[in-house]
């Protein structure tokens, strides 16, 4: 079929490298409202609580603002960068987003901005701190209103605030946290301003995601307003997946909830490369996006700051190269660019520089298939990168790209690729490895998307031969049979590993302490670290199998020492040993008691580089000197002495 027909367009010179990185550096700053609905219910306490420890204590806006302080807590470190701001409505009093709409007596009634869109500072976070914890309302801002607030004011409202706080912003998300799921239910006409101001909002670029409280049995029906608001997924359309609810009083701690949903959305998905041609036949290409699912997030220093003066200031730093010898400062064009090669420089050009690492455009090219089985586990090499289909470049790329999936999926093979993936990018061979839905029992990873991902694969330099001790102590099958009990009674439940639920200990350490020191509270005294044993449960689960095991080795160890001490007794009886001992022993004797003129002629000679370090160092203890060090570190220090005492 001719491919106008089939919708194709073909790259042929693989530009589009600048468009790739512009994309990339836009979605580097994130921009997020919470608007949190105040109303009687909002503010009713749960039930009486129960006997759960996990019951809720907290009514839905106090944990939905505690949710909002720890996310700012999070954000004001690890997201130095990006934007925050709290909006209350349905509030009786009306805050202005600043201060020329107020002078103009322009507003949003039943709106109260908290804390504007900006970068969080330390005085937003006390702020809303005092108003969590301590229950500091002085401003009363949260009482609420006789009439719910009016829905297209409130979303007119976020529009003024992103426009005119985070115009270019590459990510814009609004979070509205409310348990009413039909404000307007008699008035059609603000259900379709709504609407409307919702559409102005998408259009700006703006995400609009929902957080839905419910109580008990209730249920929050979103088709009733919300359906014309929020623009689902149309992969979550399809599999009927509606938004995250958080209920309160019913023994699951709504604050958890609330932060685990959000936390699940806050982070925007940042494509680690965009549009990249995937070419799976000659002259058959689509366009894909690569995403890294994991990734080790490390303390990143934003600036430097200088502690010596009175008040903490931000250091500018100035980076100067000078010469070793003369300490002068070099300027740019003096310096040049080599490989060392035989003992020689090679001295290249910046333009040859960059030609040697060339290895043509961007591209996922499939070379050939293989069984999935034939790649090993230890091919593992780097983290793997998860592919998703784009429409902008190849019209028909979802439905290429799913068929290609389902075609590994189903014969059990791999595809064998030649990856460069951004322009002057190390090439590196990958296999193109589909995983199963969520939802199939035999996936393994629940956690992880159904598709593609590029598996990185060793080159044969990278492989290094592993040689196998030529003797293995096996341990006996009773202690392999009782191991295998413990470990049965340690497993997880459903065997299945979530990385995601264990945060970086020594990551969220360093967060405290730079919390600590920006909000001038006491520093906490040990970090929280959800990957330490849970010391009781292992003990209540397979204490009695690891003192039987336990016992079991001590008696297998013994049988093995008693073996050995009599296998030492019969060697002992020989004469090899002995006249080896004996022979060792005469010559350490010989060593100490070297002369001085035996020792200038082993230094004149050379021979004293000969003995062993334990000659050496019985020389140099009988002399008084240090025997710490290397072999040649002990012979020089013997060289000056004998210089020294000539």
């Amino acid at each position: 079929m001719a491919d106008n027909d089939q919708g194709w367009r073909r790259d042929e010179d693989d530009g589009g490298d600048q468009e790739i990185d512009e994309t990339i550096y836009k979605a580097q700053k994130d921009a997020v409202i919470l608007a949190i609905e105040v109303s009687e219910s909002m503010l009713r306490p749960p039930p009486a609580a129960t006997e759960s420890k996990k019951a809720d204590l907290d009514s839905p806006i106090e944990a939905a603002l505690k949710c909002a302080y720890h996310l700012m807590e999070q954000r004001i470190i690890s997201n130095p960068k990006d934007m925050m701001g709290i909006l209350l409505f349905g509030t009786q009093k009306t805050k202005f987003y600043n201060e020329e709409n107020r002078r103009n007596g322009l507003g949003y009634s039943n709106c109260y901005v908290f804390t504007d869109l900006d970068i969080p500072a330390a005085a937003d976070v006390k702020l809303l701190k005092a108003l969590v914890e301590e229950g500091e309302d002085e401003d009363e801002v949260l009482r609420p209103s006789a009439e719910p607030a009016s829905m297209p004011n409130v979303l007119f409202c976020v529009n003024q605030l992103f426009t005119t706080k985070a115009a270019n912003f590459g990510s814009r998300r609004l979070f509205i946290i409310t348990d009413n799921d039909n404000p307007h239910p008699t008035d059609k006409a603000v259900m379709a301003q709504a609407a409307v101001r919702a559409k102005d909002l998408y259009d700006l670029g703006v995400t609009i995601d929902l957080f839905p409280i419910t109580r008990g049995d209730s249920k929050f029906d979103v088709s009733k307003f919300y359906d014309d608001i929020i623009y689902r997924d149309p992969i979550a359309e399809v599999n009927n997946v509606g938004p995250p609810i958080s209920r309160s009083g019913d023994g699951l701690s709504l604050l958890n909830s609330l932060i685990s949903n959000i936390n699940s959305k806050q982070t925007p998905k940042r494509a680690l490369f965009s549009n990249l041609p995937l070419e799976i036949a000659p002259g058959l290409r689509i366009s894909v996006k690569g995403y890294n699912i994991f990734h080790r997030q490390t303390p990143a220093r934003t600036c430097y700051i200088w502690l010596e003066g009175e008040e903490l200031q931000i250091a500018t730093g100035e980076t100067t190269r000078l010469e070793e010898d003369s300490t002068r400062a070099v300027n740019k064009g003096e310096i040049k660019k080599a490989y060392k090669f035989g003992g020689e420089y090679v001295y290249f050009s910046p333009e040859e520089q960059k030609s040697l690492k060339d290895f043509g455009p961007p591209v996922i090219r499939i070379i050939g298939f293989k069984q999935r089985k034939l790649i090993p586990a230890w091919a593992s090499v780097k983290k793997s990168t998860f592919l998703f289909p784009s429409e902008e470049d190849y019209v028909g790329s979802s439905r290429v790209f799913t068929a290609l999936w389902q075609k590994l999926l189903r014969d059990d093979k791999v595809g064998i690729a030649w990856c460069v993936v951004r322009a002057n990018a190390q090439p590196m061979l990958a296999a193109i490895m589909p995983s199963r839905e969520r939802s199939d029992e035999e996936s393994g990873t629940p956690y992880l998307p159904a598709g593609l991902w590029v598996y990185p694969l060793p080159f044969a330099d990278d492989v290094r031969e592993v040689k196998t001790p030529l003797k293995v102590n096996r341990s006996s099958d009773d202690l392999t049979t009782k191991m295998r009990t413990i470990v049965q009674q340690l497993q997880l439940p459903k065997a299945i590993f979530n990385p995601t639920k264990y945060p970086n200990p020594a990551l969220q350490w360093h967060y405290q302490i730079l919390k600590a020191l920006a909000l001038e509270e006491e520093v906490p005294e040990k970090a929280d670290d959800a990957t330490q044993p849970k010391f009781k449960a292992i003990s209540k689960r397979a204490g009695g199998y690891l003192e039987d095991w336990s016992g079991k080795l001590e008696e297998d160890s013994g049988s093995v020492s008693a073996a050995n001490e009599l296998k030492r007794e019969a060697e002992d009886d020989g004469s090899s040993r002995p006249a080896k001992q004996r022979r060792g022993a005469a010559e350490k004797a010989s060593a100490s008691n070297m002369s001085m003129t035996e020792l200038k002629e082993a230094i004149e000679s050379g021979s004293i580089m000969k003995m062993t370090v334990a000659q050496l160092r019985d020389v140099a203890g009988s002399k008084g000197l240090s025997t710490i060090g290397k072999k040649a570190e002990i012979a020089e220090r013997i060289e000056q002495w004998i210089d020294e005492n000539s």
